[in-house]
């Protein structure tokens, strides 16, 4: 079943927007915190290495992306592209994967949040309430996370205009901290700290590069928040596809060069030492850099800055993921209601606000992992696009593709194939990414809970259940409208020129 409407969407995000929302939800903590094991586990070259390689492997992904994108641009993204190629089903398991992804890691930025006041301020934890899986809990702690939470989904609420005006702002914030980095170690930094460490000699150089390569795609994960927000993008189709495979472009060149002014700063034994201490070796090397333990934590706050960026990316996009369901009726209605002034999905961000205001009263531990198997919802949902991208281009060959790949079937099969590559690393113990019992107990239970919802709503919305709602454009919807008016006054013509008809054949003088 399908229908057709006029987007109710603010077209209100221009190009700077939707690169800084991309780029923001790809830069979040992980720079600062996992530099030293990166370098530990492949070296210096080998770690920026195998961050090209793994950018590579997610390059394909978001050419699929960008295609889709710019040929089907409405809100849900994901819910869209599967629903065209592989109906109702393919849909619903597409689209309640990402949603998982999305919501798991807003919640765990609310837990990181605090976490990290305390690197800068350790006197910070106040009122020790309880510990939950060897993590303890303070109010002082829960108060921080909890107003961050709602501070958040406000300006959510507000708009998305608003959201990415705060996007920006911390996004420069995040990139002037890496250029410091980056600056700082050329000139201050020397070759001879890469002696020893510029590929893991245990590993040798295609295993250094292959092992960190493994680990980085799921660093990555942001891109596809362009799609769920794509109603609300103001800008020619196939640009959007440009900026979104350019945002990988800059997340690569960022942790790459965040990778590689570390290793030029430190020594091997600085970074031992760093990984034993406080384990932020990047706030350690911009340290060193200007010889000042201020700078230190002038790099923590562009590392809070990322957390903030990516919890703002995907509360925006896991809301817009619940909304393009609830237009599908395949999850409870309310989730589709948009702000009657703001136009943002109101419902949709009351409820993963909620969660994340309520996910820090459980600790990190378990959020840990709850984003892990959010991250392996993301990489299943990127499976899913990629073979829906080549089912469209066999069942949809005259789609209109304003950003169309080349060599589609190399492209198509490549991204089907690293992003399967991601899910089974998941899967399988020998990894060193394989998902652990308890993070296995969280996916099973989101499907469940997926199951649930795909059984009352089919039972509750009927033959409704899994409409697709195409949205036309202001001058489709123009013409629809002119078109409808035209056949309303042809229909009126008729009845009149029927009614003057029946009553002359009575007799009856007009």
């Amino acid at each position: 079943m399908e229908n057709k409407k006029k987007s109710e969407f603010n077209k209100v995000l221009g190009a700077w927007d939707i690169l800084v929302i991309a780029f923001g939800a790809m830069i979040g903590w992980g720079w600062v915190v996992s530099s030293g094991s990166w370098i530990q586990t492949g070296g210096v070259i080998g770690a920026a290495l195998g961050f090209v390689v793994g950018g590579i492997m997610v390059f394909f992904v978001g050419l699929t992306y960008a295609e889709l994108t710019a040929a089907m641009p409405q809100c849900g993204g994901e819910h869209v592209f599967s629903h065209r190629a592989m109906g109702p089903i393919g849909s619903f398991i597409c689209t309640w994967a990402i949603i998982l992804g999305y919501v798991s890691v807003a919640c765990f930025e609310a837990c990181a949040l605090p976490t990290i006041i305390t690197y800068i301020y350790p006197d910070f934890l106040k009122g020790y309430l309880y510990t939950v899986a060897g993590f303890d809990i303070y109010a002082s702690w829960l108060a921080v996370a909890v107003i961050m939470a709602v501070f958040i989904t406000w300006i959510n609420i507000l708009g998305v205009k608003t959201a990415a005006i705060l996007q920006t702002i911390l996004t420069v914030v995040i990139a002037a901290v890496g250029i410091l980095l980056i600056a700082a170690s050329a000139i201050n930094g020397s070759s001879a700290n890469l002696s020893g460490q510029m590929f893991n000699d245990a590993n040798g150089i295609f295993g250094s590069i292959f092992k960190v390569a493994l680990i980085t795609p799921f660093f990555f994960i942001g891109f596809d928040v362009i799609p769920q927000a794509a109603e609300e993008i103001n800008v020619d189709l196939k640009k959007i596809g440009k900026i979104l495979i350019l945002s990988i472009v800059m997340a690569v060149l960022f942790y790459s060069l965040v990778v590689l002014a570390v290793g030029y700063m430190m020594s091997p034994a600085d970074i031992i030492a760093s990984e034993e201490g406080s384990g932020l070796v990047t706030a350690d090397a911009m340290a060193k850099a200007f010889n000042s333990s201020i700078m230190a934590k002038v790099l923590i706050i562009g590392g809070m800055c990322g957390i903030v960026t990516s919890w703002n990316s995907f509360l925006m996009g896991g809301s817009r993921a619940m909304y393009s369901m609830a237009e599908s009726y395949m999850i409870p209605k309310m989730f589709g209601k948009l702000h009657p002034k703001y136009k943002t999905p109101v419902n949709a961000l009351f409820l993963v606000g909620a969660l994340t205001v309520l996910a820090p009263f459980a600790g990190r531990k378990m959020l840990v992992w709850i984003v892990d198997a959010g991250n392996f919802g993301c990489c299943l949902a990127y499976c899913l696009v990629s073979v829906s991208f080549l089912i469209l281009r066999k069942k949809e060959p005259d789609m209109e593709r304003p950003y169309k790949v080349k060599h589609y079937l190399f492209v198509g099969v490549m991204a089907v194939l690293m992003s399967g590559f991601m899910v089974v690393c998941y899967m399988v113990p020998a990894s060193g990414s394989a998902l652990v019992w308890q993070e296995w107990l969280m996916a099973g239970g989101w499907c469940v809970l997926g199951v649930i919802f795909f059984a009352i709503s089919k039972w509750k919305y009927k033959e409704k259940f899994g409409i697709l709602i195409n949205i036309i454009s202001d001058e489709d919807a123009l013409a629809l409208q002119a078109s409808d008016s035209a056949i309303g006054e042809a229909l009126d013509k008729a009845i009149d020129e029927a009614i003057a008809l029946a009553l002359k054949n009575r007799g009856v003088a007009l």
